[in-house]
């Protein structure tokens, strides 16, 4: 006979604090979860895609870190770096659009202040020579400081960033296990930014995976790829799909913003009006389009730089023919070439849970 063992009402009660015990402190587990790092921080390696230049990305002066890219990602989201905590860099670099400010013309800041050039995307940074429309920032570790800086967009500064930070104890934490001690700064928290979007690496679309064999494009994509490589690989070449160049192509100046592109760093007339070429990947889910988000649609660029290019002195000379500017395309070449640029979509990239808020 088996012989049923019956509890105290004392040992009862001292199980059912025990109980309670546990609870609680699964409950504060969970909470912390979501951002606790590592215990023991580890390098995070980062591929280069093939058809990718060599990385640019400094990482003997800022060696990626998990938790450093956890860090990272935390501040990217993180509203407190602007003046009145309503502004993160994920604001205007939304992940569904590839990073960038969807259906703004310009990108709207603090107060809906609104800056002067349409957001770019955010993707592939770390095998980039330089950055923004106009080139004027060249070390993705730096790059950071203009938009929580610049009053239009963040409006705060370093000091004041910090010391939010400091006053948050979660802060410490992440800090500490990025850096080895609790010191919250200016360079820390620009690094850690950096390293995030470092890892924001875009190489896994139709293309790509075309590339490989994997994938087959259909008779309009071939078409458009080889209309392409013709028409706009000149300037759009490479795994990045662009040469970093800076070129004049044909778009009027907008007297409302008064935006002269890559003259306002060099300060050379030469220079006027011409824009860095962007990467096309992930180009389906980047409008609006240009320097000012002039255009809305693939079609409506398109229609732009075969009948409505502006003879401007500094014109690029690759979109000048027989002394005339323009890209020679019909209405079906158009939508050939508009089938291939959906092809650069990689949409694992923008819902990769590991870049999300």
């Amino acid at each position: 006979m088996i012989k049923l063992f019956k509890p105290s009402g004392a040992e009862r009660s001292a199980a059912l604090r025990f109980l309670l015990f546990l609870s609680v402190l699964t409950l504060f587990s969970c909470a912390d979860e979501v951002i606790e790092p590592l215990t023991k921080d580890e390098v995070y390696h980062l591929e280069k895609p093939a058809g990718f230049p060599e990385m640019t990305f400094d990482v003997t002066g800022n060696p990626l870190t998990v938790n450093g890219i956890a860090l990272g990602k935390k501040l990217f989201y993180e509203g407190k770096l602007s003046r009145n905590n309503t502004i993160s860099c994920g604001f205007c670099h939304i992940q569904e659009y590839a990073f960038t400010h969807h259906g703004h013309n310009v990108s709207h800041g603090i107060d809906d202040r609104l800056g002067m050039r349409n957001a770019l995307p955010i993707q592939n940074m770390a095998f980039l020579k330089n950055y923004t429309w106009d080139g004027v920032s060249h070390h993705l570790d730096e790059r950071s400081l203009v938009p929580i800086t610049t009053d239009f967009e963040m409006d705060s500064s370093l000091p004041e960033a910090v010391g939010k930070l400091n006053a948050d104890p979660s802060y410490k934490k992440l800090f500490k296990a990025a850096y080895g001690d609790e010191g919250i700064t200016g360079e820390r928290m620009l690094k850690a930014l950096s390293q995030f979007m470092a890892t924001l690496v875009s190489a896994d679309s139709k293309y790509d995976r075309m590339k490989k064999g994997t994938a087959v494009f259909t008779t309009e994509e071939n078409r458009g790829m080889a209309l392409f490589q013709n028409k706009c690989a000149a300037c759009h070449s490479g795994g990045l799909f662009t040469d970093e160049s800076y070129r004049n192509t044909g778009m009027y100046y907008n007297a409302q913003l008064g935006d002269r592109g890559r003259y306002r760093v060099t300060l050379d007339w030469n220079d006027n009006m011409k824009f860095r070429v962007p990467s096309l990947r992930n180009v389906e889910y980047t409008a609006p389009y240009m320097h000012d988000g002039r255009f809305y649609t693939l079609e409506a660029v398109l229609d732009f730089y075969s009948d409505n290019m502006e003879d401007q002195p500094n014109i690029d000379p690759v979109l000048k023919q027989n002394g005339h500017p323009g890209i020679p395309m019909t209405g079906q070449e158009k939508q050939d070439i508009i089938a291939f640029l959906k092809t650069l979509s990689d949409k694992n990239f923008m819902t990769n849970p590991k870049f999300a808020e």
